[in-house]
């Protein structure tokens, strides 16, 4: 199906090029007006060419190469969009964060975020996500992957924590990410620092 439409098209390439990530409306506005680009979407919408996964949240459909049908976003991709839509940030509480990290092959039956926003319960797509309001000790570790780090530690806690697991650990690690784990230590309890710290001197990637 051909679209005519200018802005439709490069909605519908922005979309495409986008791999299936969420994308949020304020992304697409330096596209047209927010009016033509609001129209445009609903548009696409209707005609089944784009998802819309919450008000103001789009992506461009996937399909299950299992199932034979269209994918889901991650809970993490849609609630990360989210946060994103609404100037909030967002911290995968411990269990969550063990799984990302891939400490854990199993994801919580309730998924729960730590926020800077209000404490509320979140639908989006098909997942209910809970979200807990947390102060700074929380929500000031700097970097996305340092504050995993910090919520999956808490959750395995000191006895949990194995050689296999800081092996893991070492291998999602980047130099910016030890960098950021640096500035966590002042957040961290004292039995978590010296783990970060074993954390901190890998080397380099």
């Amino acid at each position: 199906m051909k679209v005519a439409h200018p802005i439709a098209r490069k909605l519908l390439a922005r979309l495409e090029s986008s791999a299936g990530a969420v994308v949020s409306v304020k992304d697409l506005t330096e596209l047209g007006s927010r009016a033509a680009v609001d129209q445009a979407l609903s548009r696409l919408v209707r005609e089944g060419r784009i998802l819309r996964v919450r008000r103001g949240l789009y992506a461009w459909p996937r399909t299950s190469a299992l199932l034979k049908r269209p994918a889901v976003s991650s809970p993490d991709e849609l609630a990360q969009a989210w946060a994103k839509k609404n100037g909030l940030r967002l911290v995968p509480s411990g269990a969550y964060a063990a799984n990302l990290l891939g400490l854990t092959t199993q994801v919580p039956a309730r998924i729960t975020y730590y926020t800077n926003g209000r404490t509320k319960t979140l639908t989006l797509g098909p997942y209910s996500i809970r979200l807990l309001n947390r102060g700074p000790k929380t929500m000031d570790v700097t970097g996305r992957v340092s504050a995993l780090v910090l919520q999956a530690l808490r959750y395995v806690g000191k006895a949990g924590v194995t050689s296999e697991k800081i092996a893991r650990l070492r291998s999602v690690l980047h130099k910016r990410d030890r960098a950021d784990l640096t500035g966590a230590l002042a957040h961290a309890p004292a039995w978590m620092k010296p783990v970060l710290q074993q954390l901190i001197a890998k080397g380099a990637r």
